[in-house]
């Protein structure tokens, strides 16, 4: 039951009783949650929303780290080799082949494109990558490449709004909302559901990727800085001490948790929360943010400079957050939209990312945290193997693109499935969108088509009537 299942069976705002308030909402007493913290015992404060719930069935993992390259990285040039492409540089692409497609901007009668780098096997597992994912390829063994992902959008914000809640629609919940809706948070004093933006912009798609739709608030996801205060004013101004702080935060709780009483409505639960989680981050945040308390190697791991805003930076604090209970963090790296000056600007963005991806699969690894926690890499969708923009670019492509994914439970060393020889089409293996979000939620616990919310006389879920659970990814 939800606050909102609630509302649909109460019409009258007024037959909202305290005890359903206070059993359903998890948000009562927040005076005397208030107090706890200042008392530094949060650990007696009674349960929020955000608490942690269990998933139907045992879960493989606890925790999601989503490394969101936005943009649509080149498949072609660095996961998937095709030497036929590269035999059929400047040719133009069999008639059949175009028949019915739909491309966003050049003619799909452009002349093909071989592949721009090298690529070689690596590790035990014999995966082949491209020479510009050279610490990818020492953690090769410990990943499992999708080679055979598709998707139904071909333009930026509908394909990553579809990556990133399952629908082109704006307004459905993100998969990190669905995340912490389902399973709570086990911080008590972060938000369990953050989110960074390392690239030249932030993506295409807005907030809606880590919105939370029609689910209450909050569930949404809370972007942080990568360096100082992780969000914006939560510092104290002058003149404004603790006390006063908590003196003004209990008389504002007060007066919600009145209007909450009457009206029942899950918004303002949300905005208690939201006091009360602020409060609670002015303590840990700085602790959080504080990279110079890492150890010298850890830092050279990733690459990381304190105080300076980068992807490594966002990778490093990804740990920490999920050590410390975080359930859902979410990189946007928002640089990969490679229409013209493809060799150039893949050679930077791998620099900018290949060893911090790398680094974070290590560490995790090294503090027995890989088990429990996914990490995801990849795109909207991929490019095409046809030229745009003179000799060095390439058009967006939602027909084959890859991604790759570690821990959690998924089968390490593993590649999954193959495109066509021009790596224009899957040829086997197929995996949509829809499946890649099937196989995440039983991951967590959750039987994709049961995690569901109902609104407008509907009951929401995350894959819509779609979606099937890739077995071949499950270790």
């Amino acid at each position: 039951m939800n606050c909102q299942d609630h509302l649909y069976r109460h019409h009258d705002p007024k037959q909202l009783s305290r005890r359903w308030f206070l059993q359903e909402c998890g948000v009562g007493l927040g005076g005397l949650a208030l107090g706890q913290l200042l008392a530094g015992s949060a650990a007696a404060a009674p349960a929020g929303p955000l608490a942690p719930k269990a998933p139907h069935y045992p879960a493989k993992a606890k925790n999601v780290i989503f490394l969101f390259m936005a943009g649509a990285p080149s498949h072609l040039e660095l996961f998937d080799n095709k030497p036929q492409l590269a035999k059929f540089d400047g040719t133009l692409p069999p008639p059949d082949l175009l028949k019915g497609y739909r491309a966003a901007f050049i003619n799909p009668n452009s002349k093909l494109l071989g592949p721009k780098f090298k690529f070689a096997r690596h590790g035990k597992c014999g995966a082949e990558l491209s020479e510009l994912l050279p610490h990818l390829a020492e953690v090769a063994d410990d990943i499992a490449i999708v080679r055979s992902m598709t998707t139904d959008a071909f333009n930026h914000a509908p394909g990553q709004i579809l990556m990133s809640t399952g629908s082109q629609q704006f307004g459905r919940p993100s998969l990190g909302a669905w995340a912490t809706y389902g399973l709570g948070s086990e911080s008590q004093e972060l938000p369990g559901f953050v989110v960074f933006s390392s690239g030249k912009k932030g993506p295409s798609g807005g907030n809606s990727n880590w919105g939370s739709g029609f689910l209450p608030t909050v569930y949404q996801g809370v972007q942080f800085r990568g360096s100082g205060d992780p969000v914006l004013y939560l510092s104290n101004p002058p003149g404004i001490d603790q006390p006063l702080q908590a003196a003004s935060l209990e008389s504002i709780g007060r007066l919600n948790r009145m209007r909450l009483d009457a009206v029942g409505d899950p918004e303002i639960a949300t905005r208690i929360n939201s006091f009360e989680m602020a409060f609670q981050m002015q303590a840990s945040a700085p602790e959080l943010m504080d990279l110079a308390a890492e150890p010298e190697h850890v830092l050279k791991l990733y690459g990381a400079e304190p105080g300076k805003p980068s992807f490594a930076n966002d990778c490093l604090l990804a740990r920490r957050l999920v050590e410390r209970g975080v359930r859902f963090v979410e990189i946007f790296h928002e640089a990969w939209d490679q229409h013209g000056n493809l060799v150039n600007d893949l050679k930077r963005n791998c620099q900018d990312t290949d060893q911090a991806a790398a680094a974070l699969v290590k560490d995790l690894k090294q503090h027995g945290l890989l088990d429990e926690t996914l990490v995801i890499w990849g795109g909207e969708f991929g490019r095409t193997p046809m030229v745009q923009g003179g000799n060095d670019g390439r058009d967006h492509h939602p027909n084959a693109f890859t991604m790759w994914m570690a821990g959690g439970g998924i089968k390490p060393g593993v590649t999954l499935g193959e495109t066509d020889e021009l790596g224009f089409n899957v040829a086997r293996d197929r995996v949509h969108v829809h499946d890649l979000h099937a196989t995440i939620l039983h991951l967590l616990g959750f039987d994709h088509t049961r995690l569901t919310y109902r609104f407008q006389g509907r009951d929401f879920r995350l894959t819509d009537v779609e979606g099937r659970i890739v077995s071949e990814l499950l270790a």
